[in-house]
This record gives structure tokens, C-alpha cells and sequence, in this order.
């Protein structure tokens, strides 16, 4: 065999392999949006909501523009056993004064050494550990909770004895006309409630999405979370997952956030959620894979193939360049297989999106809107170029909106 042949033989294979793996990411994909469209399996409690005593702790790092309207949403959802605890974290405002006002417990922390939302956590178990709740709600300062969301969640908690997630949705401003934030909002809607769904209908333990979030006291105390990774939530999850605590979803509680307006704040946020996707699929594939091995746990396979599907805009980048490879290997005189194989994949993709949009997002994402996905997947571009360049590892605050 000539060196050529060699070389070409290697050529089928590294396409045939790229396209293999695009098409099991975008078949997993679509299977996740279709079975989101099925019921899923609801809880019957037996203890009552007023005999559980909760936690909700809050982790906040300058959110003077917006906590105050976040605890009004949670004080009166409180029982009489029942704390809400601030941690104030680094805090240079009147982040402390709005909380105390407000009539929470607020526990104030410096240690301008140690930054990030998982040590402010840390900090506030270790406060509540001396009176240990029945539940820990986790509550991101910059968020509403929905009537009943903590009162589910709790019981959800209670019920199954294993972490459980909130849908959890990020929406435009009302008076945004922005393709991006219209595109924004649709990828949150995608992430955090179409897939998050569907997995929970296939068995796979959630991801966790840092707020909105129960834990029951052990499980919360199991783990360390003191740490200043970029994506704690994440990581935290797939602990919990790792141990025998799998996360569970609560269609029945929402949290809402706010996608930022500003583009420079946006941009901060995405690059800070998607570099720390990208390095958890670096990090977790390979313990996932080895784990559900050892432990001879289909979940934690599972798990993995859910990990491995990436933000959508980069997804769609990613099929994009396996797909011209693959096209441009064809007319090389490669095999055929690769580039139908990435097709097949392709369609899959579309049919995940178009379903995802039809069910969950049609009547908050117009049909034209919907056709600026390619240019808002150019916007991530950098995003993605400054992962291979210089990925972020450090946690950075997303600035918020003045409301």
C-alpha cells in the first residue's frame, strides 16, 4: 500500500469518526426535544409543606439594583420555622442594608482571595449547619420565584430524597427589539426547559442551572462546595450525579431571570457559561464514561452524551465544519459515507430546533426572528475563538441592567 493510499485511508477515517460524533451530539439532541413533548411523572407527597422546615439561601455579590426585589418575592412564601439567609459576598454597596430592610438574615463575607459563587455558598452552609434545615433553596439574587416555587421544590426535595431544579428561564427585556436577545432567550428556552424536560422524561439526571435549585440537608452537605469555578452549578451537579444523588427536574416550580440588554454584559455572561461548559465536557467526559463502567450505571452514560451536547450556536458551528470537511472530501475523491452521515446529522439538528420552537417558543420568538439564528451564531463567534485562545478560569460577574 503506497503512502498516498495510507494518507487517504486516514483521511476517511478522521472524517468518518467527526461525523459519527456530530451525529450521535445532534440524534441525542433531537431525541431530548421530542420526548419533551411527553408527560413526565409528578411526585405524591406525604409530609406536608408546613411541617418542612427550609432555607433559602441567596449568594449576592453587589446586586443592590436588584435583590430587593427578589426577597419581596420570597419573604411572604415563608413559614414561621423558616429562614432566608443573605450571604454578602465582597459586597462594596448596599447590598447588606437592602437585604437586612427586607427582612432577611444577612451574613457578610470578605475574602477578596477566595471569589466566586461557590465559596459564598459554602460560607452560608456552614452559618445554617449549627440549626440544619429539612431543605436548602437555592436562590440567585437576581431572580424571581413563582408563586409555589419554593413550596415545590421543597417537596420535590422532601419526596425523593435527591437534588431537584426548577425550570429556570432567562427573558428578554419587554421593550426589546434586539434579534439577539429574541435568539438569547429561545437558546435558554432550548437548554433549560426543552432539554432539561426531555431528559428528565429519558431518565437522565438534570443539569444543574444554579438557581432555583433544593437540596435535602445531607445531600447539599455531601459535597464541598467551595470553589471558584466558573460554572459551580454545573460541576455541583454532576457531583451529586457521580455519588448516587441524581438531579431531578420540577416542571411544576419557575425562577425567572433577565437575559441582559447590554451587549458587552451579554457577552460576559455567555463566555463565562460556555467556556465553563466546554471545560466540564474536558473535565467530567472521561470520569462519566470510566464511572458508568465501574459502577455499571446506564444513567451516567447517559449523563455524558447529555454533557456532550454544546451550546447550540457552537453545536451549529461544529456541524457546519464537519460538514464542508466531509464535502470537501467527496470531491477529493474520499468516501461519500462521512458527508451522509454529517447530512443526516444536519437534518437531525434542524428538526430538534423546529420542534423545540413549534412547541415551546413560537409565541415568544416570531418565524422571522427565528431565521436570525445564523447571524446571532456569527455574534459567538469570538466567543468561542477566545476559548482556544485564552479560556476564561476565573469567575466574572455579569453587570447588570439598572430596572
Amino acid at each position: 500500500m503506497s503512502a498516498s493510499q495510507i494518507l487517504a485511508l486516514c483521511a476517511d477515517a478522521v472524517l468518518l469518526i467527526g461525523a459519527s460524533s456530530i451525529f450521535i451530539i445532534c440524534l441525542f439532541f433531537l431525541l431530548e426535544c421530542v420526548a419533551a413533548l411527553l408527560p413526565i411523572a409528578s411526585f405524591k407527597f406525604k409530609d406536608s409543606w408546613h411541617n418542612i422546615k427550609v432555607v433559602v439561601l441567596v449568594p449576592a455579590h453587589n446586586e443592590e439594583l436588584v435583590i430587593g426585589k427578589t426577597l419581596e418575592k420570597l419573604t411572604p412564601v415563608l413559614k414561621k420555622q423558616d429562614r432566608l439567609v443573605v450571604v454578602a459576598d465582597n459586597c462594596t454597596d448596599a447590598t447588606a442594608k437592602i437585604s437586612r430592610a427586607a427582612g432577611a438574615t444577612v451574613i457578610e463575607r470578605h475574602d477578596s482571595s477566595r471569589r466566586g459563587k461557590g465559596y459564598a455558598l459554602d460560607y452560608g452552609l456552614r452559618f445554617i449547619e449549627s440549626e440544619p434545615p429539612d431543605v436548602v433553596v437555592l436562590m440567585d439574587a437576581d431572580c424571581i420565584a413563582h408563586p409555589g416555587a419554593v413550596e415545590q421544590l421543597s417537596q420535590y426535595a422532601i419526596a425523593t430524597g435527591q437534588p431537584v431544579q426548577s425550570i429556570y428561564l432567562m427573558t428578554k427585556d419587554q421593550n426589546s427589539k434586539s434579534s439577539r436577545d429574541f435568539v438569547a432567550q429561545f437558546a435558554n428556552i432550548v437548554r433549560n426547559l426543552v432539554r432539561t424536560r426531555g431528559s428528565a422524561f429519558l431518565g437522565v439526571p438534570c443539569l444543574l442551572n444554579g438557581t432555583g435549585m433544593a437540596f435535602p440537608w445531607a445531600v447539599i452537605r455531601s459535597v464541598n462546595l467551595a470553589s471558584g469555578h466558573i460554572v459551580e452549578d454545573m460541576k455541583l451537579g454532576l457531583d451529586l450525579t457521580l455519588t448516587g444523588y441524581k438531579p431531578i427536574f420540577c416542571s411544576e416550580a419557575t425562577v425567572t431571570g433577565c437575559v441582559p440588554s447590554q451587549a458587552q454584559a451579554a457577552r460576559t455572561q455567555k463566555t463565562r457559561w460556555e467556556h465553563g461548559h466546554l471545560q466540564m465536557i474536558q473535565a467530567y467526559l472521561p470520569i462519566l464514561l470510566k464511572e458508568a463502567v465501574k459502577q455499571r450505571r446506564f444513567d451516567l452514560m447517559m449523563s455524558a452524551l447529555d454533557l456532550c451536547v454544546p451550546p447550540l450556536s457552537l453545536l451549529a458551528i461544529i456541524w457546519l465544519a464537519v460538514m464542508i470537511s466531509s464535502l470537501l472530501g467527496v470531491v477529493l475523491g474520499a468516501s461519500w459515507i462521512p458527508f451522509a452521515i454529517a447530512a443526516t446529522a444536519g437534518f437531525c439538528f434542524l428538526s430538534g430546533i423546529l420542534v423545540a420552537w413549534a412547541r415551546f417558543a413560537s409565541l415568544d420568538l416570531p418565524l422571522g426572528q427565528l431565521l436570525t439564528i445564523p447571524l446571532y451564531v456569527l455574534w459567538k463567534i469570538p466567543v468561542y475563538f477566545k476559548f482556544l485562545i485564552k479560556p476564561q478560569s476565573t469567575w466574572i460577574r455579569t453587570e447588570r441592567d439598572v430596572t
